[in-house]
């Protein structure tokens, strides 16, 4: 092993540690982690919430044993792998062993250790940013036709696992344009690559149209209840956090695309830059929809600050460029990541809502970051559910109603009685089993202080009754009550057909 790969192995082992550190035991998995998990036991070329991808990725952590390690072990391998692609690109620009840790050090110590530490799509979707752009230079650099099949691979793998990607794709093709490189657009194995490219995420183009284009009403209910808070200030103050370190690096990288004589093959990615972002801000995009733009600028940058950093007295300030994204990384590791208690997060919230992390998706201040809210009082509503679950005989179907993915998702990860949680929410509306005959009703209400359900629900049983409560007070689910209802009066069954039924005329004519 060469000493630049051991270095690389280095730090490999070294992403991994610090993911499996930075969250404390005492806080469960996230609400998405949960649905992520539950779509293994239901694979299809699509979802309501994500593209196929992630079912695929769950169904391997399910024949694994469907632990916390190997939950926790792929977004630590894609972080680690955008790492190396970072470092590979590096090594093409020519850089030096001071460029590659430089790079390797600004992607370590970053917003990824953040990303990487939950098993949702967007640990993969920034690898496979980061890949596609490694494709682009090895083209530019080549002009082999093997690179743009593989890029056309790699931007499928990603589209099929988060749709993010394709701003990746409608911010290069006009950079293209309007650089000296734009002869490539006349080349038919470009054109090849692209129906590759459509032949591999046509399986979920097929599942869009057959299922009325869920992605758009989701795209609807998400600008409304989340894209309408952002606003531009905010959204470009935390472009400023994600790579803070490694802030002067990327501004370097832009400079040198422009004026530096090694890059002008590469001048494109300037403009791929530009126009990548403003699409982003066009469109009101969430903050960290972006990350993904980033490591390819850090390589750049860290080419450019080597040779730099070679010229005389400019020498001695090499190690402030290493060790800045570390310094800088020791403040955010005591507030970035769920490795502190509730209690102390709420005993110095002003600490946390200086850097805006106190501000949730619906534009408020709340106790906890809305994450860290997001990891606690799931494991308490499953083993309660679980409990009550196992009064009733196993002749006597009981049904699980959730009001959103989370519940259900987190109660059948933790069951021991075999439970599955349904819910009108997200994917779970096309999980129901409608082929047995439900009796009783456990049902998961959150947010009711005045046992509404209770009321509403009890005359269409015998019996019915509260079975707990989530009593964890920093949890976002604190309050969420279990209300359990015996015997139906009525057939469950045609209630939920009627709901199912209204709820997909609901997303198909939204």
């Amino acid at each position: 092993m060469t000493k630049n790969n051991l270095i690389l192995f280095g730090f490999i082992i070294l992403k991994f540690i610090l993911q499996y550190i930075l969250i404390s035991p005492q806080y469960d998995l996230h609400r998405d982690e949960y649905l992520h998990l539950d779509q293994a036991g239901h694979l299809a070329w699509g979802y309501l919430s994500v593209p196929p991808v992630t079912s695929w990725i769950s169904y391997i952590i399910m024949l694994l044993g469907n632990s916390i390690f190997w939950i926790r072990f792929f977004p630590a391998l894609f972080g680690a792998l955008t790492l190396v692609f970072v470092w590979k690109t590096i090594e093409i620009l020519k850089g030096n062993l001071y460029a590659l840790i430089l790079g390797a050090t600004g992607i370590l110590f970053s917003c990824l250790l953040r990303i990487n530490m939950l098993y949702q799509p967007n640990s993969l979707d920034i690898l496979c940013w980061t890949a596609f752009y490694y494709i682009i230079i090895q083209y530019l650099g080549s002009a082999k036709t093997k690179w743009l099949y593989l890029g056309a691979i790699i931007f499928a793998f990603g589209f099929l696992n988060k749709y993010n990607i394709l701003f990746l794709l409608l911010g290069l093709i006009p950079a293209i344009l309007f650089s000296t490189k734009r002869k490539i657009l006349a080349r038919k194995e470009v054109y090849f690559a692209l129906v590759l490219g459509l032949i591999l995420i046509l399986p979920n183009l097929l599942w869009q149209y057959n299922n009325h284009f869920p992605i758009v009403h989701h795209m609807k209910e998400l600008s409304k209840t989340q894209l309408v808070n952002v606003d531009l200030t905010g959204f470009l103050k935390e472009q400023l956090r994600f790579f803070i370190g490694s802030l002067l690096v990327i501004l370097s990288g832009l400079y040198a695309l422009l004026f530096y004589k090694p890059f002008k093959e590469y001048t494109l990615f300037f403009g791929a830059f530009i126009f990548t972002f403003l699409i982003f801000i066009y469109f009101k995009a969430k903050a960290y929809y972006v990350i993904g733009l980033y490591p390819v600028f850090i390589g750049f940058g860290s080419v450019y600050v080597s040779e730099i950093l070679n010229q005389g007295w400019k020498r001695f300030i090499k190690p402030v460029f290493i060790l800045l994204p570390l310094l800088l990384f020791i403040p955010m590791y005591n507030l970035a990541f769920p490795n502190k208690s509730p209690e102390y997060m709420v005993a110095h919230s002003e600490k946390y809502k200086k850097i805006g992390m106190l501000r949730w998706e619906d534009g408020k201040d709340h106790h906890l970051p809305q994450d860290f809210a997001d990891m606690l009082g799931w494991k308490e509503l499953a083993q309660k559910t679980d409990s009550i679950y196992a009064l009733f005989p196993k002749s006597e179907n009981t049904l699980v109603l959730c009001d959103n993915y989370g519940q259900a998702g987190a109660i059948n990860y933790y069951t021991k009685k075999g439970i599955k949680g349904v819910s009108f929410n997200a994917d779970y509306l096309n999980w129901f089993d409608l082929n047995v005959t439900y009796k009783n009703l456990i049902r998961i209400k959150a947010y009711d202080k005045n046992h509404e359900e209770l009321k509403e629900t009890s005359p269409y049983f015998e019996s019915a009754f509260i079975g707990g409560q989530v009593t964890n007070k920093y949890a976002r689910e604190y309050g969420t009550t279990i209300f359990v209802f015996t015997k139906a009066k009525i057939n469950i069954n045609k209630r939920l057909e009627k709901e199912i039924t209204a709820e997909k005329n609901y997303i198909k004519n939204d």
